[in-house]
């Protein structure tokens, strides 16, 4: 092996090969959170939306006004209630797993871009460079690079293509900046998920004391009555 300057370490699977799985490839195989939130959306169609377009829980003020009424029965309402919030739930859980495929690609991504770089950097040199690339998790091995003009990327699926140095660097800048947008949106659609979840869990416990409230006091009620037409009585 000839000597020469000192590459930075790539997981390229061959010595003149950069690799890296895109994002977007990686996070289509997760479970979309579409469907529920089209669904959810569409049963709260008068509430504001974030800009995932994830519905915003009403907070109820008034729990006899939103009934209906003082006698309607609150057993469809805590159900609605439930469904809402296990949608909520559904959601929170896709969108972690989002976050945790972004928060593992990202560092891929930059790694690789920056190899893409030093390459560049590189190409006008004679010297040929020397380079720790990946085997396996735990199995690296040595490399000597002559000056490249291109490298091989990973598109996930199987599909390795050939990109000149230059484009290389476009298409990797693009991809690491649209996943660490989506990633920041993953964390406000979690917070935001978080938020109404516990804004229809607060909602439930409403509804629930009021109609316990309710019924207490119709016994009560009814109490009173019964003790007024035994009185008559006699």
């Amino acid at each position: 092996m000839s000597s020469g300057p000192s590459a930075p370490t790539s997981s390229s699977p061959a010595a003149a090969t950069v690799a890296v799985r895109q994002e977007a490839s990686a996070s289509s195989s997760l479970p979309s959170s579409s469907s529920s939130s089209n669904g959810l959306a569409k049963e709260t169609q008068d509430q504001s939306a974030n800009t995932s377009g994830i519905p915003t829980a009403p907070f109820i003020t008034d729990v006899e006004e939103f009934l209906g009424g003082p006698d309607e029965p609150v057993a469809s309402t805590l159900r609605k209630f439930q469904e809402t919030v296990s949608k909520y739930k559904f959601m929170e859980v896709n969108t972690a797993q989002r976050k945790t495929v972004l928060e593992q690609k990202i560092p891929d991504i930059r790694d690789t871009l920056r190899m893409v770089e030093f390459l560049k950097l590189r190409k006008d040199d004679p010297n040929p460079v020397d380079t720790t690339f990946e085997l396996n998790d735990t199995l690296y091995a040595r490399a000597t690079l002559e000056n490249v003009e291109t490298v091989n990327l990973w598109l996930g699926a199987n599909v390795m293509l050939t990109y000149p140095i230059e484009e290389a660097i476009t298409l990797l800048s693009a991809k690491l900046s649209g996943a660490e947008k989506s990633l920041q949106g993953a964390k406000a659609d979690l917070e935001f998920l978080r938020d109404q979840i516990t804004t229809m869990e607060v909602n439930t416990a409403r509804v629930h004391n009021w109609d316990v409230k309710r019924r207490r006091e119709k016994r009560l009620q009814d109490a009173k009555e019964a003790a007024v037409e035994k009185g008559q009585g006699r």
